[in-house]
This record gives C-alpha cells, sequence and structure tokens, in this order.
C-alpha cells in the first residue's frame, strides 16, 4: 500500500530555499523516531521515496487508515532536513531559531517572556496572512494572566488559560469572546490512572473500590464547574464515529466500595484508617487540584487516606514517567484525531517505556487489549475498525487500569473582533493564517 503526494510548487522555508521532497520524506522518518507519538503513527511506514523533487511516495508494510489525518501541521510539522541532518536533535539550530513554510516567521525568542513572529511576505497563500505581526506571551502568573485578558494587551487566548471560575467572572463582558471550537483535533479527557505495580493497586477490587467511591457528577459539576461532559470508557464521547456505549466506570456506591475493601482485607485501623496512597495531579490548571482534593476526600470516607502532592510540570513527568513513583495520578490525555494515534498509547503494553512522557504509566499489560488495539490500527475497513474499538473500552472497563472521569470543554478566549481564529478542527494550533480584525 502506498501513498503518493505531489508538493505545491512555490512553496519556500522562511530562509529562503524551496521546500523538497527530500524535506518530507526526511520529517516523516524524524518523526516516526522523535516525536511522541510518532512511533504509534508512523510505525506501519516502511520507507519514504522521492522520485523527483515534487513527488513524496509513502510505502506501507501495513494499512494505516488513520495516516492521512495526522499530517495537520500542530501533530506532524514538515522540517528543513539541512537544520537537523547529522546533528543531535535536541542541538540543531532549529531548536532555538526555527523556521518553517507558514504564514509567520520566527523573529525573536526572549526565555520566560515571548515569542516574535514577523509576517511572511512571500507566503504561498498571499494576500495571507494579514497581520505584520504575532506576539506569543508567556505568563505564568495566573493573577498577571488575568490582568493581561481584561486590559486587552492578550488579543487570544486558548487553552483554557484562565481557571473556570474566572472565566465565569468575564463572561457578559462584550469586549470578550468565548469559543470551545478548535479542539475536534486534540479530545481531551481527564482520568485517574492507576500505578499498577504498586501491591495495594494491583488488587482489581481495590480499583473497583476507588472508582465505587468517587462521584464523577459532582466532580463535573463541581470542580469543572459543568464544563464538560461525562466519559462512559477511555474514548472521548466528542471522538465520533468512535464514540463508545461501553459500560461506563462502576457506579457511584460508597458502601459497595466498603465491602470490596473489607473483601481484599483491607480493615480499617484504630485511626479509621485502610492504607495509604499518592495521589499527583497534573499542574495544568485549578481544576485539576480541585479534583484532586474532591477525590481525597472521597477515598478518605472509605478509609482510603491520600496525600496530595503539588508540583512542577517537569517534576510530574519525572515522577510519573521516569522514576515511577506514584499511586495513582489525575492527567489529562488528548485522543487526538483517531484512537489509534491518541488512546492505543495508554493501554498498549509495548508502549510501556520508562521516561516516555504521556504514555502507558500504569503499567497495564493485557494481551486481548494489544490484539484489538494491533488489529484496529490496520484494519482499512471502517465497520470492521469500529467493531474492534468497541470491544477495546469493554476489556479496559473489566481490568480498570485506569478511570475516565469525563471530557472537558476547552475555552479559547479572545477580544470579540478578532474574527476567523478557530475555523478548522485544530484552531488555534493552526496557523492563524486568516485571522484578521474586524473594522474598529
Amino acid at each position: 500500500m502506498k501513498f503518493s503526494f505531489k508538493l505545491r510548487k512555490g512553496v519556500t522555508w522562511h530562509a529562503g530555499s524551496p521546500l523538497t521532497a527530500d524535506d518530507v520524506a526526511y520529517s516523516i522518518m524524524f518523526l516516526k523516531n522523535v516525536h511522541p507519538r510518532g512511533r504509534a503513527t508512523f510505525a506501519n511506514v516502511k520507507e519514504v521515496e522521492v522520485p523527483d523533487a515534487e513527488t513524496v511516495i509513502i510505502r506501507l508494510a501495513k494499512p494505516a487508515p488513520y495516516l492521512l489525518k495526522a499530517f495537520a501541521a500542530c501533530e506532524s510539522p514538515m522540517v528543513p532536513r539541512h537544520r537537523y541532518e547529522g546533528a543531535d536533535v535536541g542541538r540543531s539550530p532549529n531548536a532555538s531559531a526555527p523556521i518553517g513554510t507558514g504564514p509567520f516567521m520566527f523573529k525573536e525568542w526572549l526565555r520566560g517572556r515571548h515569542i516574535l513572529y514577523e509576517r511572511n511576505p512571500v507566503y504561498w497563500e498571499a494576500p495571507k496572512p494579514y497581520f505584520d505581526y504575532l506576539t506569543v506571551h508567556v505568563i505564568a502568573d495566573p493573577v498577571r494572566r488575568l490582568a493581561a485578558i481584561e486590559d486587552g494587551s492578550v488579543t487570544l487566548a486558548p487553552a483554557t488559560p484562565l481557571s473556570l471560575r474566572q472565566i465565569e467572572q468575564l463572561r457578559g463582558r462584550p469586549e470578550l469572546g468565548f469559543e470551545t471550537n478548535g479542539y475536534q483535533y486534540l479530545n481531551q479527557v481527564v482520568r485517574i490512572e492507576f500505578n499498577l505495580d504498586d501491591p495495594i493497586l494491583n488488587d482489581i477490587r481495590v480499583r473497583q473500590a476507588i472508582a465505587h467511591a468517587i462521584d464523577r457528577q459532582e466532580i463535573l459539576r463541581i470542580a469543572w464547574r459543568g464544563y464538560g461532559e461525562l466519559a462512559s470508557g477511555p474514548i472521548s464521547p466528542a471522538l465520533t464515529p468512535f464514540r463508545t456505549t461501553a459500560k461506563s466506570p462502576p457506579a457511584f456506591d460508597p458502601a459497595q466500595a466498603e465491602r470490596l475493601l473489607d473483601a481484599a482485607g483491607l480493615e480499617r485501623g484504630r485511626d479509621g484508617n485502610r492504607f495509604h496512597l499518592f495521589h499527583d495531579f497534573v499542574p495544568a490548571g485549578e481544576q485539576y487540584e480541585e479534583t484532586a482534593f474532591q477525590i481525597k476526600l472521597a477515598l478518605e470516607r472509605v478509609g482510603v487516606a491520600v496525600t496530595v502532592r503539588k508540583q512542577d510540570f517537569p517534576s510530574y513527568l519525572k515522577r510519573i514517567y521516569t522514576d515511577r513513583d506514584f499511586s495513582f495520578a489525575t492527567n489529562r490525555a488528548n485522543n487526538m484525531f483517531d484512537p489509534t494515534v491518541g488512546v492505543q498509547r495508554l493501554f498498549w503494553s509495548k508502549n510501556f517505556r520508562p521516561g516516555l512522557p504521556f504514555s502507558n504509566a500504569s503499567h497495564y499489560a493485557n494481551d486481548e487489549v494489544d490484539q484489538r488495539l494491533e488489529e484496529a490500527a490496520i484494519e482499512p475497513n471502517p465497520n470492521k475498525r469500529l467493531a474492534y474499538f468497541s470491544q477495546f473500552p469493554e476489556l479496559v472497563a473489566r481490568d480498570l487500569p485506569d478511570i475516565t472521569l469525563l471530557a472537558p470543554d476547552q475555552i479559547t478566549i479572545y477580544r470579540s473582533d478578532l474574527r476567523d481564529h478557530s475555523i478548522t478542527a485544530d484552531g488555534v494550533a493552526g496557523n492563524l493564517a486568516d485571522a484578521y480584525f474586524a473594522e474598529r
């Protein structure tokens, strides 16, 4: 099986040289080797041929029915071969001064402050873009971030940049708009991931008890203020046509949680506690911390003592994926545009690799799950493929290596006179070539 592509003529790198088929061929294999999801996304790419400067032929060892959707620039960017070849990836000049072919060109990066882009005067889709420059502000302090949105110094703020409480406070201001479109390419879920190497959590009865102790509807209502919907399995309900009708995680039933823990021989001690767990939440917003503390209170009611640990993002990644020093974590995962790309990595036993972020941190291994995921990854018949993906959630629900809590709404805040910033499924992660201001 193969895919053949003809490159658009007249597309140049920002440094002036033309984009060639050699660049594209190199980029595909580069992504396969270094991209966090590339190992799975491009697993079936056997070779990439370049018969001439404008033709690329991707030859597959097996079918890859999801592959064409992977070529959005935010997921699979093309890179200039001459800036990477023969050098360590991290030491490439493109790492700190990148060049591309898009509507805006890199100009300046002041670490911790901003990244500046200028308009590409020879962009192939003239007269786009419509702005002379873009400035990406780095604002770690949530108070300063709120102030910058309020005073208009930030025009566009994607991916729920404020706490949901702050967003509710801003609604109704005529100079601001709120958009939930532009995230259909990501399809994010919030999930609890168990460390199955923990001797206590390796017992399925304990995981079932934890699931029964948690009121997911209350988490959605309180921590997430209703911004989202409950998920019935590992595949986001927003990821149609793969939306599953699988059995939901065990229903909220604290009494059943108590019975399961008793059956596991984990009786309450004199202090009322059965055992102790550490809970790490991804530092990605106030709502994750609130979720963590709601879970803590729920588990303490059934005799499970919980210590919630707060840390910065690099420390979180190291603890969960490298050191594996955790009991369970509340995290987020992008299901992406297809379950093979965004879901398989979380449950595929072959994707358990310490040090690899956003992967199978639970150390889950089920041969039947592996088989269903691997069959779906190469099945060209859409109906058969859907059948595999309908069987897979049932197996996960039985084993309970994780609990998918909900699919959150992601929100972009923008100045109300800004137009066409989120016109595709990847929204602000696209190239903003179409964005413009209405007449002021």
